[in-house]
């Protein structure tokens, strides 16, 4: 048996099921999101809680769709955020509406328009903050926005997530 889809997902005060019978529609606070069910799985609300009903031939697909549930229900009460880190002389981050601003040492400047859903700011020049409801998203745009300059292995400069430790290589020796 699973042992991730043996436990229930817990719906925090304010955050609403509704179940069909292929998805799940979750709402609270900071919006609505959906977790379709693959086949073979059913989710059944007793009390204040989701739990998953299923067969043994379909325990792999239970699991991940209850870790899908936990996350919709925590990024509908609480939301996700991401921190991004720029690391390099001259490299800035700026944001105008929707418009995140970035200049990584390029010939040019780069402007990214953000995705209907997710909130960029910039607290610093140097620090990005994503944040939304779709945990999937938020890592996605998070990675593109690394992707642009990834950190390079001898100065670690680049763009970086917060927290993430570059191992450094050493230099050419003469």
């Amino acid at each position: 048996m699973s042992r991730v889809a043996k436990q229930p997902v817990a719906l925090p005060q304010g955050v609403t099921a509704t179940i069909t019978d292929e998805t799940v529609t979750v709402k609270g606070a900071k919006g609505t999101m959906s977790v379709a069910l693959s086949g073979g799985v059913k989710v059944v609300q007793a009390e204040k809680q989701l739990e998953l009903r299923y067969d043994a031939t379909n325990r792999m697909q239970a699991g991940a769709v209850r870790a899908h549930l936990a996350n919709v229900v925590a990024g509908v009460s609480k939301g996700y955020e991401r921190k991004l880190e720029l690391v390099g002389v001259g490299y800035r981050a700026a944001v105008q509406g929707k418009t995140l601003n970035l200049t990584l040492g390029f010939s040019h400047p780069i402007s990214m328009d953000m995705p209907e859903g997710i909130t960029v700011e910039a607290p610093s020049q140097t620090e990005i903050l994503l944040k939304g409801s779709d945990k999937q998203r938020i890592g996605q745009v998070a990675a593109e926005i690394r992707g642009l300059r990834p950190p390079e292995p001898y100065k670690g400069k680049g763009v970086r997530y917060a927290g993430e430790k570059i191992s450094l290589k050493e230099g050419k020796k003469k």
